[in-house]
């Protein structure tokens, strides 16, 4: 099933979603750094930033992890993302959840994104529900 083809190569679907979604991230750095009052912040704090796609905020050393929560309460779009990717991830470690509870679940993750806004997160969704159960590949 794709559930299970999504459950066994999820580090594939997990950097599948970050390839998809880094064009978005990058762009919202830029627009928040562009924001900025000279002066005022560190512009490379937000480097750490382009990884909240694959890593935790737990991982990360404490200066990146501020870096990290500021850009996430100044970005709705980079906020929803790291929250989708969260999600995304809760669902592998829920072992104890029946395969149709894990199927509506992984439905809900998708109509959420598919309703977010966000275009890479529609199309991650899209191609997500199209994963292939042979090969682990994405149509």
């Amino acid at each position: 099933s794709t559930l299970q083809a999504i459950v066994t190569h999820r580090y594939d679907v997990l950097a599948r979603f970050a390839r998809s979604l880094r064009p978005i991230v990058v762009q919202e750095i830029r627009s928040l750094r562009a924001s900025v009052v000279p002066g005022s912040t560190d512009l490379k704090a937000l480097d750490p930033v382009k990884y909240l796609l694959q890593r935790d905020a737990k991982e990360l050393p404490e200066t990146q992890r501020a870096a990290l929560e500021q850009a996430l309460d100044s970005s709705t779009v980079l906020r929803t993302i790291y929250s989708m990717r969260l999600d995304l991830t809760a669902l592998w470690g829920r072992s104890a959840a029946s395969k149709e509870q894990l199927v509506k679940q992984l439905e809900a993750w998708c109509r959420r994104a598919e309703a977010s806004g966000i275009g890479a997160l529609r199309e991650f969704s899209r191609t997500l529900r199209c994963y292939d159960s042979l090969t682990g590949e994405m149509k």
